[in-house]
């Protein structure tokens, strides 16, 4: 559905974003994450042909914006880092206008624009204008704009800056309910924006791609293996030492005791999951099993990791996305 191509973009001597290359599959949520200055509001940009590219290609449903970008466009709902809002407007009659503007038929233009209003809460300020709306207001209004003509492609570029808590809350249940029926790339640097609407990550430093995958196979693939992590009512030494006469078990740590009960971190090779095969001898051996899940890095641990490295995170055989060479930080029209 969206496929970015070695993009590269510089701003005089300032490579803003560097040989980047991932795709996005048909109703996935990604989240492109960095810090502050890495190149995610450039990468936006070009992707939906605000800016063109120094090199590479951006495609939309297989259209090369640059070379279609009418095409290409018709495809895409945008919502910049700065709403694009006519401030001397009122609600509905700049969504109105801009429903025509996006081409939405004339008999579906009044429902369609009460949908998204009802979507992004704004019944209450329908008949305000633009420029006396709070940031938080003007944040849903943009939105409502994105989703106007019900695109198959949703790009937001920090989609709840300005928000509170509640209308956070409200805006990332919003867009979860949009996967499978559309695809949405959203930028933050906010960790848990990512990990509680994300299905996928690609993290960028410095205009270049370091890592591209589900935040739970990032922390796999940077530890080198897996944790699991479980608490059994029972002998902590011999609870310990039959965990490690399991095949493929590297290491059995001891993390607290209470009450009787004793917790460990039993690590395994890389993609080999011993959940099953812990639950199955605990249970045998007749002990309690309290608990037993996956355990592993935070995001906010992958981010700080990968952020701070100065080599990309090793691709698994089938990742189509890419690193590339270092770049020097954003200059402030393509800050993100």
């Amino acid at each position: 559905m969206i496929e970015a191509v070695n993009l590269s973009k510089r701003f005089g001597p300032t490579k803003a974003v560097s040989d980047i290359s991932f795709q996005v599959e048909k109703g996935e949520i990604l989240g492109l994450l960095g810090p502050n200055g890495a190149g995610k509001t450039t990468t936006m940009r070009l992707l939906t042909g605000f800016l063109d590219p120094t090199e590479g290609r951006a495609l939309i449903g297989g259209v090369d914006i640059t070379e279609d970008p009418i095409e290409a466009k018709r495809h895409i709902g945008y919502l910049p880092e700065s709403p694009p809002l006519y401030l001397e407007m009122r609600v509905q009659r700049y969504l109105e206008f801009v429903g025509r503007i996006k081409g939405v038929p004339r008999k579906q233009l009044r429902d369609r624009v009460e949908e998204v209003m009802e979507k992004c809460a704004l019944d209450a300020v329908r008949s305000k204008l633009n420029g006396k709306l709070s940031k938080g207001y003007r944040q849903r209004v943009g939105l409502a704009q994105a989703l106007l003509n019900s695109p198959d492609i949703l790009i937001l570029d920090e989609p709840t800056a300005g928000l509170d808590p509640k209308q956070i809350h409200e805006t990332r249940q919003l867009i979860r309910s949009l996967a499978g029926r559309h695809t949405v790339i959203l930028s933050t640097h906010i960790l848990p924006e990512v990990e509680q609407t994300c299905q996928r990550v690609i993290i960028i430093n410095e205009g270049k791609l370091v890592a591209a995958d589900t935040p739970q196979n990032l922390t796999v693939r940077l530890k080198g293996f897996q944790t699991v992590r479980l608490t059994v009512e029972g002998p902590a030494e011999e609870v310990a030492a039959r965990a490690r006469n399991l095949a493929g078990v590297h290491e059995v740590e001891q993390k607290g005791q209470f009450d009787g009960a004793v917790i460990l971190e039993v690590r395994s090779e890389k993609g080999r999951d011993l959940r099953q095969e812990l639950a199955k001898t605990i249970v045998e051996a007749g002990w309690g099993l309290l608990e037993l899940n996956l355990a592993g890095m935070s995001l906010e641990d992958v981010f700080l990791k990968l952020t701070a490295a100065e080599e990309p995170v090793p691709e698994e055989p089938t990742a189509a996305e890419s690193g590339a060479e270092a770049t020097s930080e954003v200059k402030k029209e393509s800050d993100s």
